[in-house]
């Protein structure tokens, strides 16, 4: 293996391992050790096809990893994403890493974890069962058609969440927040009574730290690059599946 061949991988590869330990030291420790065993393993590089190589590394380094095991890593040196990545099922993890961050196939990380594809999708679904869990929260939907409102509940309760309640004006979000407290918030922009959502969120989450996701048919109005703005933006029409993809990304990056 040629440092042409290796070079353009170590930065993946740090990624991940500092994704798998929930630290960059010890993730850059874990890679260090397997540039050392590999290269005292093939004190003569070997020629390897590009998608052989990738393939290659990450089994060394899964291998250094399960030998030497992951340090330590005090919770509180730990961010949001590594808290929720250290809570999952170690074997989970690595699957969910390698398939949604590295971008391999199914079979490409059975290859590198040496276990079926069926055993890679079991597991995949092991982590998304993992995040559900972990991201379950109470949900305000602030949307003036039944229609649109009915749809978003159903996605997000077959997610796992809990509608606090569903506000076709922005009085009836401020009332409901005056009895509840949710942990996400879902908006349309422009409401039946001429009220603005983005009002109704801009009072809601003053003070606090409640994301919000704005779904709307008119996303120029509320990226005006004046604050407060959107991080999370759906334009309508929506599928059901760019809902629960914005919504676990929200959540799952937020503490």
């Amino acid at each position: 293996m040629t440092p042409e061949q290796l070079l353009p991988h170590l930065p993946h590869l740090r990624r991940y391992a500092r994704l798998l330990t929930g630290e960059q030291p010890a993730g850059d420790a874990m890679v260090e050790r397997m540039l050392e065993r590999l290269l005292s393993i093939h004190g003569k590089p070997e020629a390897l096809s590009p998608g052989s190589v990738r393939t290659a590394l990450y089994r060394s380094l899964v291998k250094v990893l399960s030998e030497y095991g992951a340090p330590a890593v005090p919770a509180a040196a730990r961010g949001v994403i590594d808290e929720r990545l250290m809570a999952m099922d170690p074997v989970a993890r690595e699957v969910f890493l390698l398939v949604n961050v590295e971008q391999f196939s199914l079979a490409e990380a059975a290859e590198v974890l040496d276990m079926t594809p069926a055993d890679v999708a079991h597991h995949l679904e092991s982590a998304g069962r993992d995040i559900a869990r972990q991201i379950a929260t109470s949900v305000l939907i602030i949307e003036d058609e039944p229609l649109i409102a009915l749809t978003i509940e159903n996605i997000v309760t077959d997610m796992g969440h809990a509608v606090v309640g569903i506000a076709h004006t922005k009085t009836e979000a401020l009332s409901i927040v005056a009895q509840e407290k949710p942990g996400l918030i879902l908006a349309d922009i422009q409401l039946a009574d001429g009220s603005s959502g983005v009002d109704a969120v801009s009072e809601i989450v003053a003070g606090n730290t409640t994301p919000a996701i704005f779904i709307t048919a008119f996303p120029e109005r509320v990226l005006t690059g004046t604050k407060p703005e959107p991080a999370f933006l759906i334009a309508k029409p929506f599928q059901a599946e760019q809902v629960r993809a914005v919504v676990s990304q929200t959540l799952f990056v937020r503490g």
